[in-house]
């Protein structure tokens, strides 16, 4: 379920030493803005300070790539759900600096282990 998918995608980040810094509800936003109706939809914007403070350390902009944003939704057949993540590797590549590649690598491989965590559930 949704509820589940999202409880789980917190639980999973937090084991690869990510907390969620800011939780956007897009259905919620929606309503309140447009009084549109959408399927439940969150955006979470989770960080690993640790990688966070390495990527700020090697280029001061990358905070504009931050934080790395996990979206759960509704899916369109009842009782299921979408956990998605944005590949790093190509959105750290926009910095065009080489030496930032490992640090987007390891966090593609924590992401890609908390979405198959939250695929097994």
């Amino acid at each position: 379920s949704y509820e589940r998918a999202v409880q789980r995608a917190r639980e999973e980040l937090g084991k690869e030493g990510f907390g969620v810094l800011t939780e956007i509800d897009v259905k919620a936003t929606l309503k309140q803005k447009l009084d549109v109706e959408f399927r439940p939809y969150v955006i979470l914007g989770a960080c690993n300070p640790p990688l966070s403070d390495r990527a700020l350390e090697a280029e001061r902009d990358i905070g504009l790539l931050l934080p790395c944003n996990v979206l759960v939704y509704a899916g369109d057949t009842p009782s299921t759900s979408v956990v998605a993540a944005l590949d790093p590797v190509p959105l750290l590549g926009l910095t065009g600096r080489s030496d930032i590649a490992p640090l987007a690598q390891d966090v593609r491989a924590r992401m890609e282990r908390v979405l198959a965590a939250v695929e097994k559930q």
